[in-house]
């Protein structure tokens, strides 16, 4: 069992930063992969970002070239560095760790935390 909890959230204009982190509960230099998702209102949770134990990264096409995931494994954090915000971007942002099998499954979840970019 993998406990979650994410910092970094806000309010932020457009065209504004944020870096969220995500602290695990036990180390996490075993685990395969690592991601992020988000789901703003009235939407389906959307894949942003994963990265895996050897470095490999992928990133939704609504956020390459804006957002950097990255991990820190001796600190059991994951990051993520968001660039060039804009109101579509709004959204509860959750961190989660898994595997890959052809694709990302996540098997743990944090409780989420809040970005809202304003116009």
């Amino acid at each position: 069992q993998v406990q979650l909890v994410e910092s970094g959230g806000g309010l932020v204009q457009a065209g504004g930063s944020l870096r969220l982190s995500c602290a695990a509960s036990t180390s996490i230099f075993k685990i395969p992969a690592m991601g992020w998702y988000r789901q703003a209102p009235g939407k389906q949770r959307e894949l942003v970002a994963t990265i895996t134990n050897d470095g490999t990264t992928n990133y939704a096409d609504s956020v390459k070239g804006r957002f950097t995931i990255s991990r820190d494994n001796a600190k059991n954090t994951l990051f993520v560095q968001m660039n060039g915000l804009n109101p579509e971007d709004t959204a509860v942002y959750y961190c989660n760790a898994g595997y890959f099998n052809g694709r990302y499954y996540p098997q743990f979840w944090g409780q989420g935390t809040q970005v809202t970019v304003s116009s």
